[in-house]
């Protein structure tokens, strides 16, 4: 395939494909509303395999491993609402601004993404179009239903062990921008566990110029909010999963009550 057989028709996503967003409990009882947006690994069929190998796309480059699954339990157990985007961050990466050229990047650490070479301004739009805007539509859509009700945005995350040959000592890390109030009692609460190696804005910090969902849901709705990073290697398997979504379930309610945070 060459980079230009990804071409797409002004509607990317045919009928009979997934839509771009997954909501789970929307009605559900909790504060706190999970926001996976590096969820799935799946590409639109209009733009092929971008050029990638079926193991690629199994990759970190590809989607955040574990994250979703993750974030299921943790809704389960909270009780709380879910959104998840269904589509590759390779097709267009919904925590950044869609004008950015990292939200179709031309390289992923050190893979080349054949199908994001040239794209035209009409493909981005298609990309934008079917992707990005109906999953932050839900989001917007889904807190504006909640009215008056308390509302804590937790966006959920995976990193990879090591990322250009730096192997990273962290289990997990808790990143925010410019309100840490619900980040610090957490960070605290997560250092206090046994054995836990806790970044503080490590891997990744949230910045204006690097993410979007944060920003735009929580900073600028003036919502309580927090993202977590856990490195995928821990999250893989279920039993990982299930450790992970339990003690994040059972620390975020003390975090808030200690940040004075309704929930």
């Amino acid at each position: 395939m060459t980079p230009h057989d990804h071409a797409a028709p002004i509607s990317l996503l045919a009928p009979d494909e997934p839509p771009a967003v997954t909501i789970e409990r929307a009605n559900g009882a909790s504060a706190f509303v999970l926001l996976v947006d590096h969820a799935g690994n799946r590409l639109p069929r209009a733009l092929g395999s971008l050029g990638l190998t079926d193991a690629d796309l199994l990759r970190h480059i590809a989607w955040d491993i574990g994250a979703l699954a993750t974030a299921r339990i943790m809704s389960s157990l909270l009780d709380a609402p879910m959104v998840a985007q269904t589509y590759s961050r390779l097709a267009i990466d919904c925590n950044r601004d869609p004008s950015w050229e990292s939200a179709m990047p031309e390289i992923s650490e050190h893979t080349t993404i054949p199908g994001n070479i040239g794209v035209t301004a009409q493909q981005r739009a298609a990309r934008r179009d079917a992707i990005f805007l109906p999953y932050h539509t839900a989001i917007r859509a889904l807190i504006d239903a909640r009215n008056t009700r308390p509302t804590v945005l937790v966006a959920v995350h995976s990193f990879t062990p090591e990322y250009k040959s730096f192997r990273r000592p962290w289990h997990c890390g808790v990143l925010y921008n410019h309100n840490p109030a619900l980040a610090l009692p957490l960070l605290e609460l997560l250092r206090a566990e046994p054995g836990l190696e806790v970044g503080d804005n490590e891997p990744y910090s949230i910045t204006d110029d690097s993410d979007y969902t944060i920003p735009e849901h929580g900073e600028r709705r003036g919502l309580p909010h927090i993202e977590l990073e856990i490195r995928q290697d821990l999250i893989e398997h279920n039993a990982g999963q299930r450790a992970w979504a339990e003690r994040i379930a059972r620390l975020l309610p003390i975090a808030c009550t200690k940040a004075g945070i309704a929930h």
